[in-house]
């Protein structure tokens, strides 16, 4: 199913919510609130975190299906609801307070809304490698979780780009035989080593120069010595940036994680600003489908008990 073409004329009165990101977390959110008898509307630009993989693994009842499918089938089911608006758009701005929020899109339109959830994800930031941006999510990869069994057995690979890919290095043996590229990292001690070898990991001290293979295969890497290490797929955890600045905007206060700062929220997902709730791997350190639904549910459910309970301590 299309999300509609924006238009100005969203919403004459108030919304209960506003979902700002219509992927796994926010049709998640959205559906609770919608499921509430709450007017929702999803604004969504159209451009998931995981649009460059063909196939989403791991996702109760979906694996193998496209995440362009799963989306598309989550929007269908929610535009079933006649109190749901999805709207095609991008969000520029958010600003207000709990109750009385405003959002305004590209179009020109604007929303008001008493609640609101951020489901706005992050921006993977890539080593800067001839090769690598091409293949990412088909054979340079992620989680091992969401595409790991389909290379399982063959030469595979870490890049380090943090201290924390030893241990991924580690744990991506178990798919198949492993080397750890330094790339420039420092060696790693010799306790992490001795585990490194137990578990058969291949160590490679030597730069990695580009990526090569027909298509978005991945066929070898080439090192600045010259030589050339067969693999078929290269994994990494790449440092990742806020997709939107709204979270910023609003106030929403911050954690560091490992691989950059998050929107800090309590067990409910709710923001430091009254009012604002955050779902999905903008606001967690750990990502994947499965994980941004099952947050988006949490924060979708939250703000609808939030509008419940705030009636009943005004009556």
């Amino acid at each position: 199913m299309q999300l509609e073409a924006p238009r100005p004329l969203l919403a004459p009165k108030q919304l209960d919510a506003v979902v700002i990101g219509g992927s796994y977390a926010g049709l998640s959110a959205a559906m609770q609130i919608a499921r509430g008898r709450r007017a929702v509307a999803v604004i969504d630009a159209g451009r998931p975190r995981n649009r460059f993989a063909a196939a989403s693994h791991g996702f109760f009842g979906q694996d193998g299906v496209a995440p362009a499918a799963m989306i598309a089938a989550a929007r269908e089911k929610l535009a079933a609801y006649p109190n749901v608006r999805l709207v095609a758009d991008e969000t520029v701005d958010a600003s207000g307070q709990d109750g009385a929020f405003t959002v305004e899109l590209a179009s020109g339109s604007t929303l008001k809304a008493s609640k609101l959830v951020l489901a706005t994800g992050v921006a993977d930031t890539l080593p800067d490698m001839p090769g690598l941006a091409e293949r990412w999510g088909v054979s340079v990869l992620h989680c091992p979780y969401c595409h790991g069994y389909e290379f399982g057995g063959a030469p595979l690979g870490v890049l380090a780009t943090s201290p924390h890919c030893v241990e991924k290095a580690l744990m991506i043996s178990e798919w198949g035989p492993t080397t750890l590229l330094l790339n420039g990292q420092p060696m790693p001690h010799e306790g992490m080593l001795a585990k490194l070898a137990w578990r058969g990991v291949t160590v490679e001290q030597a730069p990695v120069q580009a990526l090569e293979g027909e298509g978005q295969a991945l066929d070898a890497v080439m090192l600045a010595d010259g030589r050339r290490l067969a693999l078929t797929a290269l994994y990494l955890t790449p440092r990742m940036a806020m997709a939107s600045p709204l979270a910023e905007r609003l106030g929403c206060a911050f954690e560091d994680g490992p691989f950059g700062r998050i929107i800090a929220t309590n067990a409910m997902k709710a923001t430091s600003i009254a009012g604002v709730f955050a779902a999905g791997d903008a606001a967690r350190t750990t990502h994947n489908a499965t994980w941004a639904s099952a947050d988006g549910v949490t924060a979708g459910a939250a703000l609808h008990r939030s509008l419940i309970f705030e009636g009943l301590d005004a009556a």
